[in-house]
């Protein structure tokens, strides 16, 4: 029986949503990190701590949220998602209190994740198929990253222009006011991206063959009997700590590179670049070769770029040197992540408990949303706008890259045959 694969247009609209829900809570902050540090008035632990609460809510929502995209159809659970998620925008932009500002991430946890991350994985596997899951993982998450960076560019692009003064001598209000038009413009966009979803992200194959009526405990057991779940879960977790610290490299810039703000939001964009590159020439290559083996490869280079950082050998006076840091690292953070799901196929995980799979998977895999952002925020706040505290976060990058580069070559050894 041939098999029936959604269109182009169904990849297209799930690229698009799957990084536009993610706009407000990480990219921006991304990107802008300094300026949302100085506008918010807020610490490197401060932004951490915020970045705690969503992990938090997280954890509980892929629990819950796995199961549920078991049970209803993708698209209109990704719909509700991105409209509840642009909402938080409108508040972002009030630049609240540090409490509301918690209470704010949190939400952003419940929408982006229970309602949103199962649905967006799930989907892509029925995309994919049986014969090309690499290429979309890879498209999924390089698509993803050529959205961020369109993002980032379009925040930089705008905040450029509405900031009156340049940016060496703007003021905190100047800079303010800038970043509030940043804020609505992307909210608006996201509000408008449920909606093609809602109405055009559709698919020709019968949405109840991967649809269960309920999970029982049964269901659940199975899950948790799979030797992949495990492996996965320690994958995943290395991998994500990795693009956890992408966070800080346009901090980096400013503070050791000593670029200004918009320059170091540039080289926050240019990482954005890189992302969609890394995901879809991985993505392309991994059903050609074997995926198993390319997910080793992607967790040396990270460790390669990690230990180029932490080394100290990057100084103001060696560009060439830290660009070309930037780019193994990118390379190595944005190929894991474009090729961990992809291997669900190969581990024999059923694809109609994928949501089931991916919540509990997820539940460790993204505990670096609870520890990274505080563990790399008190290691740059011990030594503030020194190198040494970014060189403490890439040594803590480096022995995640180890040991997930290890559980990757399990991986392989046990599947990739």
């Amino acid at each position: 029986m041939k098999e029936t694969k959604p269109s182009w247009l169904y990849l297209l609209l799930l690229i698009l949503s799957g990084e536009a829900i993610f706009i407000l809570p990480f990219v921006l902050p991304r990107v802008f990190r300094p300026t949302v540090l100085d506008v918010l008035e807020l610490d490197n632990v401060q932004l951490g701590l915020c970045f705690s609460v969503y992990g938090l809510v997280a954890m509980v929502s892929y629990v819950f949220g796995g199961p549920l995209a078991d049970k209803y159809q993708p698209r209109k659970l990704i719909a509700v998602a991105l409209w509840m998620t642009a909402l938080g925008g409108f508040v972002f932009a009030q630049y609240p209190a540090f409490w509301i500002l918690q209470i704010l991430y949190g939400w952003w946890g419940f929408t982006t994740i229970f309602l949103f991350w199962a649905p967006m994985i799930k989907a892509t596997r029925i995309w994919g198929g049986s014969k090309s899951q690499g290429k979309a993982f890879g498209f999924l998450d390089g698509g993803r990253g050529l959205t961020g960076a369109l993002f980032g560019l379009m925040g930089v692009v705008v905040f450029s222009f509405f900031l009156v003064e340049s940016a060496d001598i703007a003021t905190l209000q100047d800079r303010r006011e800038a970043f509030t038009y940043v804020l609505y413009a992307a909210s608006i966009i996201i509000i408008l991206v449920g909606i093609l979803v809602w109405f055009f992200m559709k698919t020709e194959a019968n949405e109840e063959e991967v649809i269960l009526e309920r999970i029982s405990w049964q269901e659940i057991k199975l899950v948790l009997k799979l030797p992949s779940v495990w492996l996965l879960m320690v994958i995943i977790l290395c991998g994500y700590v990795g693009y956890k610290i992408t966070d800080i490299i346009s901090q980096y810039a400013e503070e050791v590179m000593l670029y200004n703000q918009v320059e170091s939001a540039k080289v926050g964009t240019l990482l954005q670049f890189l992302r969609p590159v890394a995901g879809i020439v991985f993505g392309l290559i991994a059903d050609r070769l074997k995926i198993t083996w390319l997910l080793v490869v992607s967790f040396v280079l990270t460790l390669i770029g990690g230990l180029l950082f932490a080394s100290g050998v990057i100084a103001p006076t060696t560009t060439l040197m830290f660009f070309t840091s930037v780019v193994v690292i990118a390379a190595g953070v944005y190929a894991t992540r474009a090729l961990y799901f992809g291997v669900m196929q190969v581990g024999k995980i059923p694809l109609a408990l994928t949501g089931t799979a991916v919540g509990l998977i997820s539940l460790i895999g993204y505990t670096p949303d609870v520890f990274a952002g505080p563990a790399y925020g008190m290691l740059l706040d011990a030594h503030p706008g020194e190198e040494i505290g970014h060189q403490n976060v890439f040594w803590m990058l480096s022995a995640f890259a180890l040991i997930g580069g290890v559980a990757a070559l399990i991986y392989h050894k046990k599947y990739g045959k």
